[in-house]
């Protein structure tokens, strides 16, 4: 049986793509197994980049904590054994996935890691909310706020609750035993009106959310 873990990041940065020479300021992973954390790593880094004022003001994180960081090189290098061959989630996984890659590539080091994305799975799952910005997709579901918002550790434990939330309603609205990875991964595909036949197949044993036939993909992504 494939392992249940999954690794739930969030990064704050300098900006919004490394494309563009932003850089991360902090990253945070929470390690989930059976849609419970078990465990939680986070560090600031130092990159040298520049730190525009207004992410001083909505992170909190100001030059000289950066300056006292360890190197990002060494944090993406101990990021990287945490988190080991697990796939990983985000809440806007195509912003955090680039940073993970080309932060990680700095170090040397590659990238194999498949995402999933909580923003399209809570559109899926969600669409009677009237957002899916993480703060107010959590607020939605009843799930406990964080404690400081645009913080790695705290916007991760976050996202880390809404996919246990998201894999509980998966298990007792649609029944299936086993909702990983590779169904989030389909599932984030799926357009909406193709999603009810996608787990209902599953739901009944099939290895199917491999099979592209059975569900009509999503025109725009995310």
């Amino acid at each position: 049986m494939p392992s249940s873990r999954i690794a739930v990041i969030d990064f704050e940065t300098t900006g919004m793509t490394p494309s563009q020479g932003a850089r991360a300021t902090e990253v945070a992973i929470v390690l989930m197994e059976e849609g419970r954390p078990v465990d939680r790593f986070q560090s600031l880094m130092k990159t040298g980049a520049w730190l525009p004022p207004f992410i001083v003001q909505l992170t909190g994180i100001t030059p000289a904590m950066l300056d006292t960081a360890p190197p990002a090189e060494s944090v993406m290098r101990e990021a990287a054994r945490f988190v080991g061959d697990a796939p990983m989630v985000a809440h806007n996984a195509s912003f955090d996935s680039r940073f993970w890659a080309a932060e990680l590539a700095r170090a040397d080091l590659p990238s194999p890691h498949a995402f999933a994305c909580t923003v399209l799975l809570s559109r899926r799952l969600y669409p009677e909310a009237t957002s899916h910005q993480l703060g107010r997709i959590v607020a939605h579901l009843g799930l406990p706020p964080a404690a400081r918002a645009h913080r790695a550790l705290a916007d991760a434990e976050m996202a880390a609750a809404l996919l246990g939330r998201m894999q509980h309603d998966l298990r007792t609205r649609y029944g299936i035993a086993d909702p990983g990875h590779a169904l989030l991964a389909s599932l984030q595909r799926c357009a909406r009106k193709g999603m009810d036949k996608l787990l209902a197949r599953h739901a009944m044993g099939g290895d199917l959310w491999r099979d592209t036939g059975h569900c009509e993909p999503a025109a725009s992504l995310p």
